[in-house]
């Protein structure tokens, strides 16, 4: 039986794992928390959105950025201060645009195929995520903005999803609890919600089940591979240790790029931070004023998840800033004030903050299949869309492994669904 590290315990490397272990490979999953979905596949803003599929690689988002970048509550927000990192990331990201349309559409395809493993996956493990299949509504402050997500509604089209322009009166009727005034929305009725932190630590479960050694607090130090076999060094100091397998596979969010450099490839991931809060639904009134169907206010670029009774998930921004993982109070108070401006029968006096980076690659596509080393894989930079797109690319992921273990004609290094 062949041997694979996977590297990485969010939700790509756990969906790795399992998609592994169901193909018969002996897995090892390294992780350096404590427990899966400690970091980005914690809090984030619970969508399964294959709605949300269209690529940021567009003109309208560096004017948007270089109109923003003095402002401290912008939905984007670019530290000014340069580095390599981050100059050769945009420079890549402006080289992509030309790919903006058909990347839309290979990500809407791909979204759609990561439901039915998804979902399929949840009923055969029994995994109570509070999935919530409502439809995800779309809302739009302006002519512009609804215009424009006309245009990227023939893209989805495209990628065989449909989705159906709605009047303020519909969206009214669709979330009755919405308060405002809008121009109009789009409504995806097959799209859904979930908690990832809850699938995450689930399906980790199951892979123990289905014989997965998931080792935790275990940090990484070192990758290599020969193209026969693949060592793992893993603690500090005295205190390393050396795991031996016959392949790794690398889901290691942001860390990925510097595995890969060890590795002798090119993972140009970069972290971009996103926040979010969880608002504790207290009382009757605030559960009742709440939303029961999914936003995502364009405007703003805030997407929202009801997760069970008594917790309403705010989630947004994109913060290009290098590292950091400081909950900064002046991201956080616009989360907190669109509340109240959207659903002011909602109680905010307690308010969970948090902040994650998201992996995100220049041209916005996830880097899945094999390294130059015939037994080096990766499965990462899946940016905004990791819990919507990571079912799918496990199994892109496994596809790849399979053939390539088993002799047979591999799948290209970044193969997608076409």
């Amino acid at each position: 039986m062949k041997t694979i590290a996977v590297i990485g315990g969010g939700i790509t490397g756990v969906t790795t794992a399992y998609a592994l272990a169901r193909r018969g490979f002996e897995v090892t999953l390294f992780e350096k928390h404590r427990y899966a979905g400690m970091e980005t596949s914690f809090a984030n803003g619970g969508q399964l959105s294959a709605s949300n599929a269209e690529v940021w690689t567009h003109w309208s988002t560096i004017l948007k950025g270089m109109k923003w970048m003095l402002r401290s509550d912008a939905p984007l927000l670019l530290n000014p201060k340069p580095s390599w990192h981050k100059l050769s990331w945009f420079a890549e990201f402006i080289a992509s645009i030309p790919r903006y349309e058909s990347n839309t559409v290979k990500t809407a395809r791909l979204a759609i195929q990561a439901r039915e493993h998804l979902f399929s996956w949840a009923e055969a493990e029994g995994i109570d995520f509070d999935l919530k299949r409502q439809g995800i509504l779309h809302i739009y402050r302006d002519r512009k903005g609804f215009e424009h997500a006309a245009a990227v509604s023939k893209l989805l089209a495209q990628g065989g999803l449909p989705r159906r322009a709605v009047t303020p009166g519909e969206m009214r009727a669709i979330e009755p609890t919405l308060a405002g005034r809008y121009y109009g929305g789009f409504y995806t009725e097959s799209d859904s919600t979930g908690d990832i932190h809850k699938f995450t630590h689930g399906l980790s479960r199951a892979c123990e089940r289905r014989g997965v050694h998931c080792l935790y607090g275990q940090d990484v130090r070192e990758v290599r591979s020969d193209g026969r076999s693949a060592t793992v060094e893993v603690g500090q100091g005295a205190g390393r240790e050396l795991h031996r397998f016959d392949a790794v596979v690398v889901c290691a969010g942001v860390a990925s790029r510097t595995l890969a450099a060890q590795l002798g490839d090119r993972v140009n991931v970069y972290p971009v931070k996103g926040y979010s809060i969880t608002v504790n639904l207290l009382d009757a009134a605030s559960q009742a004023a709440a939303p029961t169907v999914s936003l995502l206010d364009d405007e703003t670029k805030l997407v929202t998840s009801r997760l069970g009774v008594d917790r309403f998930r705010v989630a947004g921004t994109a913060e290009f800033n290098g590292l950091d993982k400081n909950i900064r109070a002046d991201r956080i108070k616009p989360l907190v004030d669109w509340v109240h401006q959207c659903f002011p029968g909602v109680n905010t006096r307690q308010v969970v903050p948090w902040a994650g980076l998201r992996p995100m690659m220049p041209d916005m596509m996830p880097r899945v299949g094999r390294g130059r080393r015939a037994n080096v894989f990766y499965n990462t930079g899946h940016g905004h869309l990791g819990w919507t797109l990571s079912a799918a690319t496990a199994e892109l992921l496994g596809a790849s492994v399979e053939q390539a273990l088993g002799d047979r004609e591999a799948v290209p290094a970044g193969a997608l669904a076409a």
